[in-house]
């Protein structure tokens, strides 16, 4: 069986700043779609305060859920909780042979970046205040392929990337 392909998807402004004040700095409605059509029926990976983030504060429907914390206490219900990016990402193998996604924050993005094998990222050609950020992922130069569009004036691009 194949192993599945560890894919961080973020939108990301030109800055690479993704977040600010535990919510997202763009909330482009396709993006929203895409990332939702993207991630259906595949294990997503995430951090706490991310995760305290997300509408209702419950987990994401139609995906497994998967929480990284190092809080041993933290049990919120609906979904797996573990201790490390990588007990997650054993944990997701264990459940999908083809897709897993990495959803954040910032530190689970970074924390992942050496198992990825690539990257799904709109990257809008703005910047707003932010107080977390997308790592550096200048190793991922491979295009596999790139879209432009463009939401109130201004542009972004959906571009998926590998090493």
């Amino acid at each position: 069986m194949a192993q599945a392909k560890i894919i961080a998807i973020a939108a990301i402004g030109k800055d690479r700043g993704i977040g600010n004040k535990q919510d997202l700095i763009f909330k482009i409605p396709e993006d929203m779609q895409h990332f939702r059509d993207a991630t259906r029926g595949h294990p997503i990976i995430f951090g706490r305060k991310n995760f305290e983030s997300f509408p209702n504060g419950k987990p994401l429907p139609g995906r497994t859920n998967i929480l990284v914390t190092r809080n041993t206490d933290y049990k919120p219900e609906g979904v797996i909780v573990t201790h490390s990016v990588e007990d997650a990402i054993a944990e997701a193998r264990k459940l999908d042979s083809e897709k897993i996604y990495i959803i954040g924050g910032g530190e689970i993005y970074k924390a992942a970046l050496p198992y990825t094998d690539q990257l799904d990222l709109t990257i809008i050609d703005a910047a707003r205040p932010a107080d977390t950020f997308f790592p550096d992922y200048s190793d991922f130069t491979r295009v596999i392929s790139s879209e432009k569009h463009e939401y109130q004036g201004i542009p972004y691009v959906y571009t998926v990337l590998e090493r």
